[in-house]
């Protein structure tokens, strides 16, 4: 299961004690990631064999987590890279790179020579310069057997106008980590957070880095003031005032041997450049928004909206026990404007068809309740729904779904509004999940895959859906997805062959290269 921790003291104790459990950690994975080295090298190799772009038109990707999708600056197109399945017994790991065309609903492969070893958990950022680039860094790669992990530090441009990949080599720049967050401001990409691990320790990072898209250059920054503790998985984003806001994430502390206890943290920071210069000083400010919060959560996914506010869609929140962990899964929505430093809860207003009266009892708002100009909340509480999925093999899976309460997304609540519930038809939604795949192209949010677990069952999403920011109306569904007919293989003793040469092709469910990496991932990255 995932990965938690406690917050840790601020203070020069704190980072001494940081440092020193980094060297720890450093010490006892040295032997793994020599071990998984020659097992990526292996693919790299198998990589090296493809000398030309090779673009062929396919059906949609295979279901996935823990990938990126980021918007084209230039052309109507989603960019889909990296990721990982599980299937119960395997951990699949993809280093493919997908083209999603927005006008045609179409998806394109598209094999480039010298692409990235294969990987999940890292960070992707699209910049205008040169006719559009796609940064990645850092991620994960897990063993065959699911105890090993080697985590990247190495940085990779994609030049979107030549369909060429570059690994950019420079000195001084962050260690090898995953789950950390990662966001462009002005010529410059700042990294913050994140987690490695070995199989015995782990260690969660707070530290901030500055890579200069001019010179090429790394530079470690040292914020003035407190800042958040210890961290994977937070929302990152910018603010149009050019400050950097930090929300929520995870870590986890060892509370005894084989005993880990996480937090879901909810704590809000401010980064800000200290005279407003690029090569300043930054500090670190607490904040406290008001309006609807989020639930505490992990594994919700994040995008920026038109009109700059940042957008919080689902995640898990979890319930632990010293040695178990449930998790409900959620798919609602939240928006930070930063503007006004506070959060409103995303409520759809529902199909225009079939106007009729909203039945409902009025409640009086509780306290920092607000209504969003685009994609106002309401104070209802959301609704509980439960269903039973019969799969294949004849397991019923039970998911357990949080709708939002009907609500109006635009203005507040009233009794003319469309009720989606009452127009007729089921309503269109992702279903409830954690580490799903967010971008926003022209004012429509694009959601696609992601996890969920039923059970001792961990379902892989590939469902695309689209919501229009500017109507907050209802979700359409781009490619749909039944999860009871995903195959799902039970734990064996037997160990499989991590070697297999029919994982090299970087694509489907042919490729082997892992282990449980998607449950240990699922709530840090």
């Amino acid at each position: 299961m995932g990965k938690k921790g406690k917050r840790e003291k601020k203070g020069r104790g704190a980072e001494k004690t940081a440092a020193k459990m980094e060297k720890k950690v450093s010490k006892r994975s040295r032997k793994e990631e020599e071990d998984l080295e020659a097992l990526i090298a292996h693919f790299q190799t198998l990589d090296a064999t493809k000398t030309q772009i090779v673009e062929t038109p396919c059906p949609p990707p295979s279901p996935r987590l823990h990938a990126s999708l980021s918007a084209h600056p230039e052309k109507d197109e989603l960019i889909l890279f990296g990721g990982e399945y599980f299937n119960g017994q395997k951990t699949f790991m993809y280093n493919e790179l997908y083209i999603y065309n927005i006008r045609k609903d179409s998806w394109t492969k598209v094999e480039i020579p010298n692409p990235p070893p294969r990987r999940c958990a890292h960070q992707a950022v699209v910049v205008p310069q040169g006719g559009g680039q796609l940064w990645i860094f850092g991620g994960e790669f897990a063993s065959p057997d699911g105890e090993q992990f080697y985590h990247y530090k190495d940085l990779w441009v994609l030049h979107l106008a030549t369909k060429t990949w570059e690994q950019v080599r420079s000195t001084g720049g962050p260690s090898g980590r995953s789950g950390h967050r990662m966001v462009a401001w002005k010529r410059q990409l700042i990294l913050f957070g994140g987690f490695h691990e070995s199989t015995r320790d782990y260690i969660y990072y707070n530290d901030v880095y500055a890579f200069n898209l001019d010179t090429f250059a790394w530079s470690r920054l040292s914020p003035s003031g407190a800042g958040p503790a210890p961290r994977s998985g937070c929302q990152m984003s910018v603010t149009p005032q050019g400050s950097i806001v930090i929300y929520g994430g995870y870590s986890k502390q060892r509370v005894k041997k084989d005993v880990d206890r996480g937090t879901q943290h909810s704590d809000m920071f401010l980064l800000q450049p200290e005279d407003g210069r690029e090569a300043g000083r930054w500090a670190w400010t607490r904040i406290n928004p008001a309006g609807a919060k989020p639930t505490p959560r992990s594994g919700f996914s994040v995008a920026v909206t038109p009109n700059h506010q940042t957008l919080l869609f689902g995640g898990v929140c979890d319930e632990e026990e010293e040695e178990s962990l449930e998790g409900d899964f959620l798919n609602d929505l939240h928006f930070y404007d930063a503007a006004r430093n506070r959060w409103f809860a995303g409520q759809l207003k529902g199909p225009k068809s079939e106007k009729k009266k909203r039945r409902r009892g009025q409640k009086a708002e509780p306290e920092g309740a607000d209504k969003r100009d685009l994609g106002g909340a309401g104070a209802q509480e959301p609704l509980e729904v439960v269903r039973e999925v019969v799969t294949e093999d004849g397991t019923v899976v039970t998911i357990k779904q949080m709708l939002a309460a009907p609500g109006s997304a635009g203005q507040p609540p009233s009794n003319e509004e469309d009720s989606p519930d009452e127009a007729g038809g089921a309503v269109v939604e992702p279903s409830p999940r954690s580490n799903a795949m967010l971008t926003v192209k022209h004012g429509q949010l694009y959601l696609y895959g992601g996890m969920f677990e039923a059970g001792d069952r961990q379902v892989t999403l590939s469902d695309l859906y689209r919501l229009d920011l500017h109507k907050m109306q209802e979700w359409t569904a781009l490619v749909e997805m039944d999860p009871g007919t995903q195959e799902w293989l039970e734990e064996t003793d037997s160990e499989e062959d991590s070697d297999e040469d029919e994982g090299a092709e970087g694509g489907d469910e042919d490729e082997d290269s892992g282990g449980e990496a998607g449950d240990v991932l699922s709530r840090q990255a």
